[in-house]
């Protein structure tokens, strides 16, 4: 196979045996998180415009893609057991994400084609040349590619729009960083835009998604506030479209709780956020390198709760890390009984291959399992929808349940809602918003009838939010929250400002670029003037001596 910077490759011919470019069937598999899930999107609008056909059936393919994840062990195993199949069927694999960009010599990946996380741009020659025979191999980390590729929804009603990618962080069992690395933000104009174009093609939900949304823009010089200005402000307030908040680690969300607070307020924001405090212990949490206490994920917690009427907190719990202890593992208890979050996302502790937390001391696995049985019995012991049980709610209709038959919709702080589904229901409802009475609630969701099918005034008027702070202001956070850190920050773009999010640069913005014009040609006239007066010295030198 060929280096990781030029995508060269070993075999081939052209065409595939005759096959003119562009007119393979191909399947696209998906594993892992919105952000990969929006990948694929992406990759799907290239095949599809320059010709191929995406197929659902993996064995009528000539081609498949391949996106992975590498959290967990599970999920990369699942991804060994797809591209075993596939080699056993002669397929043509391009296996794209987390796992070749930050495994790229794992066994599994002998002989397929790797495409980056920063080259899902090229995946069009990627997958013709691996049609044609060749093995290719595309890892070298560039730009962030760019937000107008085409792309194929996995659902046409919601949008997902990557910030960033990478962290801030530097978590010890985390295997995602080696793959999407340092913290590598999105301009705020270009998520603008690109919320605005799938609003124009007809979207209903729009999803942020990121490794770490608190930290965004940070290596831009502007931060998750302005961010939250700038889409809301383009949002129609009567509900039509919904825009979900992404994932955040608490140590930098916790510089913007008023900021997130009063987006979630905002009539089109969902009143929902997913905050992984992934231990309720102090001792664990420094192991992880997590960088916060569990006395600072509380107080995220309260502030946003109390300043959010209905809001509902999303988080994850890793059981067994290295080391714990008994004691430990009861504080994690004890968390999530004091909160009783309607969403724990209950993981048991797996070493990541090249991670630090592989080389520590494990918990038996006995126990690593007993806990997190105690954990999930628990979680399955309160009943966190009961109280809306006869209530009358207004839902969005988003998608189709794993029944194949309902319907899913949601509250406004993401409570999920079926309704009834059927061709007549679908046709009627999705991508709609409804008022609906609730006559039954279960762990994870509720059931409910449709009242009233709510229709949208397309000239309802934007709403700007209040929290801005000063620039100064701004700056004391960001270094607050950089201190000790290798950032690595972008130029800003001489056409707009990162900071307010406007296509045109502001006052101090022209300022600065006139000090630095005049800085220039100062700089040039003092270069001149010496270097005239080295040649006229050197000159009087030359006639002294001859």
């Amino acid at each position: 196979a060929g280096g990781d910077g030029e995508g060269e490759g070993e075999g081939g011919g052209e065409g595939g045996g005759g096959r003119r470019p562009g007119t393979a069937k191909i399947f696209v598999h998906t594993f892992g998180c919105s952000h990969n899930h929006s990948d694929s999107e992406f990759m799907a609008g290239q095949l599809r415009r320059y010709g191929y056909e995406l197929v659902d059936a993996p064995e009528k393919a000539d081609g498949w893609l391949v996106n992975t994840c590498t959290v967990k062990n599970p999920s990369q195993s699942a991804m060994n057991t797809v591209i075993e199949r596939g080699k056993a069927a002669n397929k043509a694999m391009v296996i794209a994400g987390c796992v070749p960009q930050g495994d790229k010599g794992a066994k599994e990946l002998r002989d397929v084609s790797l495409l980056g996380v920063t080259q899902i741009d090229r995946v069009v020659e990627a997958m013709e040349r691996t049609l044609a025979g060749d093995t290719v191999r595309m890892l070298e980390k560039k730009a962030l590619p760019s937000l107008d590729l085409p792309k194929v929804r996995r659902n046409e009603f919601v949008e997902i729009l990557p910030l960033s990618t990478g962290c801030l962080g530097a978590c010890t069992y985390c295997k995602t960083k080696h793959a999407r690395g340092d913290l590598g933000s999105y301009e705020i104009s270009a998520l603008v835009s690109r919320v605005e174009q799938a609003m124009a093609e007809g979207v209903s939900e729009v999803w942020l998604s990121s490794e770490d949304t608190g930290a965004y823009g940070i290596d831009l010089g502007t931060d998750v506030a302005a961010l939250f200005r700038a889409i809301t402000a383009v949002l129609p307030t009567d509900g039509s479209v919904m825009l979900r908040l992404g994932m955040t680690n608490p140590p930098y969300i916790l510089a913007h709780l008023d900021a997130v607070a009063e987006a979630m307020r905002h009539p089109s924001v969902y009143a929902w956020m997913h905050i992984p405090v992934q231990s309720g212990s102090n001792a664990v949490l420094e192991g992880m390198k997590r960088e916060y206490t569990v006395e600072e994920f509380k107080r995220v917690c309260d502030t946003l709760l109390a300043a959010v009427p209905g809001m509902v907190i999303a988080t994850d719990i890793i059981c067994g890390f290295p080391g714990e202890t008994d004691e430990q593992w009861q504080e994690t208890m004890s968390l999530i009984e004091e909160y009783k979050f309607p969403e724990v996302h209950i993981s048991q502790f797996y070493p990541r291959p090249g991670t630090p937390a592989a080389k520590m001391k494990r918990v038996p696995t006995q126990i690593v399992k007993a806990r997190s049985r105690e954990l999930t019995a628990l979680f399955e012991s309160y009943m966190p929808h009961e109280h809306l049980v006869g209530k009358t709610e207004r839902v969005w209709v988003s998608d189709i349940a794993r029944d194949g038959t309902s319907l899913v919709a949601h509250t406004k702080n993401y409570t999920q809602i079926l309704l009834p589904g059927g061709e007549d229901q679908r046709a009627r409802l999705m991508g709609r918003s409804a008022m609906v009475e609730i006559y039954e609630a279960a762990r994870w969701s509720c059931k409910a009838r449709v009242l009233e099918v709510l229709e949208v005034d397309p000239t309802v008027a934007r709403v700007k939010l209040n929290v801005i702070s000063s620039e100064e202001e701004a700056k004391a956070i960001r270094e607050k929250l950089t201190k000790g850190k290798r950032v690595r920050m972008k130029k800003t773009e001489a056409n707009g400002c990162s900071t307010c999010g406007s296509d045109t640069p502001c006052s101090s913005a022209e300022t600065t670029a006139l000090y630095a014009r005049y800085f220039t040609i100062e700089a040039a006239l003092v270069a001149g003037v010496c270097v005239g007066a080295v040649g006229l010295a050197y000159a009087t030198l030359s006639r002294s001596r001859y």
